[in-house]
């Protein structure tokens, strides 16, 4: 990788140090109890120790949709009519009050899991909130990607911001006091890129921007998680595969139970019984869920732009398709194969794009480090034991966001976002 930090810039962090260091919590202060990565990352924050949050029936919500891309009502497969229109979800609060935009994760929808806390968190203190899909989610490619091909960072947050415009056009009357703006994931990198757009569109002229557990390298972060579905897992042969074996653990478990209940609190109770993932197991199973999310993105993009690699030019797919066929062999494609088949042609084709390592620059924060370093209204939130995280990716944000990065010991990727320390450290940065 290129060395990040010019010795200028390096001699100025040492001699500013005193206003400028990193809020670095230790972890007997911090108290959040699982100092394993991957157990955070799949079972969260125990349910004691979680903030209290609004009843969704309490919350004045409701989901809309708006029309970004008319021609694919004519040019998308039969299959995907539901996605012809962006859906968003909008909390509304009674009066005048900030809007705060939250961009979810690799694949994610808007609302999924981390949204909807993150949602019930907002609105609890007083915003009103939108959750916006992933560029990378299906249904995002279909509604509102202009070439349906998600990697290209600056691509990426331009077609969310399109999306962001259309959303608050949609809804003339609410009244807005200030934009704020979060992401967690791929969606942190996300809101980085949008909030640097915003600084010449002025659009929303964002007052606060919240960075959750943010890839620094992006091409890192997706090697870190596709390699954890090589991890060699005990048990598993060619007589038992590892789904077997998950299965087989969870079968067992519900059993003792006597009941069925899949959620967080289930997933923390799991993890404390006798059936409880080994770290190994762990791993292939967090980086089996980013590649599934992967084949899905290799999949539409390919289906969408009729490339033809996963799906026939000439294949015509009805909503009585069998997928798995297709889905199978976009499994197949791990996120280098989509890399090198898909979306650096379009770069190349669309930006005159280079190497690699271009794509890889542009696309990640490196891309922003003086627009980072000079913005005084953006902040970073992550963990020192984040998966996701590489050499040099601490130090990288260390440097550029100085007192505005908070480093958590513990946590792994975003499991600890609904811890309650850290749910207050949002508010209260939003609250300024």
């Amino acid at each position: 990788m290129p060395s990040l930090a010019q010795l200028a810039a390096l001699f100025a962090g040492l001699v500013f140090c005193a206003s400028a260091m990193a809020a670095d919590v230790d972890a007997e202060s911090y108290g959040f109890p699982l100092a394993n990565p991957f157990e955070a990352t799949i079972a969260t924050t125990p349910p004691e120790l979680r903030p209290e949050l609004p009843a969704e029936g309490d919350i004045r919500q409701r989901d809309y949709s708006i029309r970004l891309r008319p021609d694919r009502e004519f040019e998308l497969l039969d299959n995907f009519w539901p996605v012809t229109r962006l859906h968003y979800r909008l909390a509304e609060q009674k009066g005048r009050a900030p809007l705060i935009f939250i961009i979810a994760g690799t694949g994610a929808h808007y609302a999924s899991g981390i949204n909807e806390y993150l949602k019930k968190l907002f609105y609890g203190a007083g915003f009103h909130v939108v959750q916006l899909s992933s560029p990378t989610s299906y249904d995002f490619m279909a509604a509102a990607s202009r070439f349906a091909t998600p990697g290209y960072s600056p691509e990426d947050a331009d077609d969310l911001y399109r999306a962001m415009q259309a959303v608050r056009a949609q809804h003339p009357k609410l009244e807005v006091s200030e934009f704020l703006l979060t992401g967690y994931s791929l969606g942190a990198l996300h809101a980085a890129f949008v909030s640097q757009i915003d600084e010449t569109r002025r659009a929303f002229d964002f007052k606060r921007v919240l960075l959750l557990n943010p890839p620094v390298n992006l091409y890192t972060s997706i090697t870190n998680l596709d390699k954890l579905v090589q991890t060699r897992v005990q048990g598993i042969d060619n007589s038992t595969n590892f789904y077997d074996l998950v299965l087989g653990k969870l079968t067992r478990y519900f059993n003792d139970k006597g009941y069925l209940d899949i959620n967080e609190a289930m997933l923390y109770d799991f993890q404390r019984s006798t059936e409880r993932l080994s770290d190994e197991q762990m791993a292939m199973l967090i980086g089996t869920s980013f590649r599934f999310s992967s084949a899905d993105i290799v999949f539409t993009s390919d289906l969408l732009n009729r490339r033809g690699l996963i799906t026939p030019r000439d294949y015509r797919i009805t909503e009585s398709t069998s997928l798995t066929p297709f889905f199978q062999m976009a499994l197949r494609c791990d996120f280098d194969c989509y890399i090198a088949e898909q979306l650096m042609p379009m770069w190349r084709a669309r930006y005159d794009g280079g190497s690699l390592n271009q794509l890889i620059e542009k696309s990640s924060l490196y891309a922003l480090e003086d627009y980072l370093r000079g913005s005084d209204k953006i902040a970073v939130m992550h963990n020192a034991d984040d998966l996701i995280l590489g050499q040099g990716d601490i130090g990288f944000l260390r440097r550029t966001f100085g007192d505005r990065l908070t480093l958590y010991p513990r946590g792994g990727h975003c499991g600890n976002l609904n811890y309650r320390v850290n749910a207050d450290a949002m508010l209260e940065f939003f609250r300024g």
